[in-house]
C-alpha cells in the first residue's frame, strides 16, 4: 500500500470517495431488504418519508461538489 503521507490530494479524493460511495451504495441494497412483505409491514407514506429524505440528502450533498458562479453581479 503507498504511503498515505505521500499520497496527493487528488488519490486522496478519489481513494475516500471510492470507499464511501460504495458504503452508501451497500447500505442502500441493505435498506432495499426492507421491501420483503413477508417479514415487514410499511405504507405508501412511509417508502415515500424514506426516499424524500435519501433525495434530500443526495441533493445537499450533490451541492457541496458544484464549482461556484465566478460570474457575480458587478457595477
Amino acid at each position: 500500500m503507498k504511503d498515505l503521507k505521500k499520497e496527493t490530494a487528488q488519490e486522496r479524493f478519489k481513494r475516500l470517495a471510492t470507499y464511501r460511495t460504495n458504503t452508501i451504495i451497500e447500505r442502500l441494497r441493505v435498506l432495499g431488504n426492507c421491501s420483503n412483505r413477508q417479514v415487514y409491514e410499511y405504507t405508501k407514506e412511509d417508502i415515500e418519508k424514506i426516499f424524500s429524505a435519501i433525495e434530500k440528502a443526495v441533493k445537499e450533498t450533490k451541492a457541496k461538489f458544484r464549482v461556484p458562479n465566478k460570474d457575480k453581479f458587478k457595477l
